[in-house]
């Protein structure tokens, strides 16, 4: 949960708010102009997934902008060239459209993702949701920020307890039918109620910060920059983001910039009920 502060005084929030807040403002038009049906272009990349004229719209928006702030640390965007990024031991690590699917099938969860890596570990994160025009930020090592821009309103993420006979709340993505997913919930719903809650890309990470989601597992591929804002956010209140074997993920230093599936959860209290039941099925 998040309660009413006062705006921080860091710097880097301060000079990061207002250009994120204009890249959504930017993808949000985008949106906008697209559910309207008017003119857009869709292409498909290499691997065979989609990328919108919103991708990159934002996209060079955001790389100029990081450039103009921070002129000493590259940036490593899903839609640039990344060919010299085994040399940056700092680097921005960007998806100016995380969610792009959602974005195709007129479903607002969509996000803007933004982190910076230092020696290989999210240190610094940025979630922000155009639709609605909330932003989350905030360092590793202290709690994270919520920005309401419309209303000019600051919120910090405030520590709470779940009670024992709350239900245990599963976050999955629209696309989650591999049937591995049904024998994680199957194994947690044997001591726990369950409610289950479908939302697509990084927006699920936002409503883990919400305290609605407790546990989102993932059992097919994600790459780097869907996962490491997330996991810096859920690190700074606690919780955590593991591979399937139980290792935390760090950053830009493999061959591939794609991850294998993991665990997420919202807090340390979860997180033995969250790797016992991957252990069931695996």
């Amino acid at each position: 949960m998040f309660i009413t502060t006062q705006a921080p005084q860091d710097q880097k929030i301060l000079n990061l708010v207002p250009v994120l807040v204009a890249a959504s403002k930017i993808l949000l038009e985008e949106y906008q102009n697209y559910c309207a049906g008017r003119e857009f272009k869709i292409i498909e990349k290499e691997d065979h997934s989609p990328v919108t004229q919103a991708d990159l719209k934002v996209n060079e928006y955001l790389m100029t902008e990081l450039k103009r702030l921070t002129p000493n640390i590259p940036v490593l965007s899903e839609e640039s060239d990344n060919v010299d990024r085994h040399a940056w031991s700092d680097c921005w690590m960007l998806d100016p459209l995380d969610g792009t699917k959602e974005f195709i099938h007129q479903r607002d969860e969509f996000t803007i993702n933004l982190s910076l890596i230092h020696n290989h570990q999210t240190i610094f994160s940025v979630i922000v949701v155009p639709t609605e025009q909330v932003l989350y930020v905030g360092y590793l090592t202290d709690l994270p920020y919520k920005y309401s821009f419309d209303e000019d309103l600051w919120e910090r993420y405030c520590k709470y307890k779940k009670s024992e006979e709350d239900a245990i709340q599963i976050g999955l993505s629209h696309s989650s039918k591999n049937p591995k997913y049904q024998r994680y919930i199957d194994y947690i719903e044997q001591d726990n109620p369950v409610v289950k809650r479908e939302a697509g890309s990084a927006y699920k990470f936002c409503m883990m910060l919400e305290g609605e989601i407790d546990i989102y597992p993932r059992f097919h591929p994600t790459s780097e920059w869907d996962t490491s804002a997330g996991q810096g956010l859920l690190e700074s209140i606690g919780g955590g983001l593991l591979s399937l074997d139980a290792v935390r993920f760090s950053y830009n230093h493999r061959d591939t910039l794609l991850n294998e599936g993991f665990i997420a959860f919202r807090d340390k209290d979860i997180q033995q009920l969250a790797l016992d039941a991957l252990s069931n099925i695996s």
